[in-house]
């Protein structure tokens, strides 16, 4: 059981300063989505906001350092591998969990000069009913082809542009789809 909340890690016998904050956390999950970027650009975009030092660290560090980035993004816990659902995007939905999340801290988060990610994941475990929670709900039942109750069904139509997961397209994607030339 870990009861401190990270500040530093520890690779290769070093002992590194890592960005503990809440947004730089969102900013590495953000870019980890984006369609624009390989995995290596992902990876290192990654280590680059996570470890404030990431230039003077030796490139044989990267793959703990990288594991070391999912530990800590995972709340202390060992990375889970396993394929779910996406039932949420931090990017499309966080003007949907700031208020829950500001709400169970008795503050609004965005105006905290620093929140450690992990208070903010123990926050947003506890947001209970709220317009997000009716969205990830909708959302599972979709995607595992349930039927949705009458309230449901007239919610999802009325709110169907922030219930669906928007894909997101590189923009050589977007280039093609709005090509004049068809």
């Amino acid at each position: 059981m870990i009861y401190d909340l990270p500040r530093t890690v520890k690779i290769g016998g070093i002992e590194y300063s890592i960005e503990s904050d809440y947004r730089a956390i969102l900013d590495i999950l953000i870019a980890m989505d984006d369609p624009e970027l390989n995995y290596q650009e992902k990876t290192l975009v990654s280590l680059e906001i996570f470890y404030p030092d990431f230039n003077s660290m030796p490139p044989e560090d990267y793959a703990e350092a990288l594991k070391k980035c999912y530990w800590f993004i995972d709340g202390g816990e060992e990375p889970d591998n396993t394929k779910r659902l996406k039932l949420m995007d931090w990017e499309q939905d966080f003007r949907y969990i700031v208020a829950p999340v500001s709400r169970v801290a008795g503050q609004d988060i965005r105006a905290m000069d620093y929140l450690h990610w992990w208070s903010f994941l123990s926050m947003y475990m506890e947001i209970g009913e709220c317009t997000f929670a009716q969205i990830v709900a909708i959302r599972d039942k979709k995607t595992r082809g349930k039927p949705l109750d009458k309230f449901e069904r007239d919610y999802y139509r009325r709110n169907r542009k922030i219930i669906d997961i928007k894909t997101k397209y590189t923009q050589s994607d977007y280039d093609i789809m709005t090509a004049e030339s068809w």
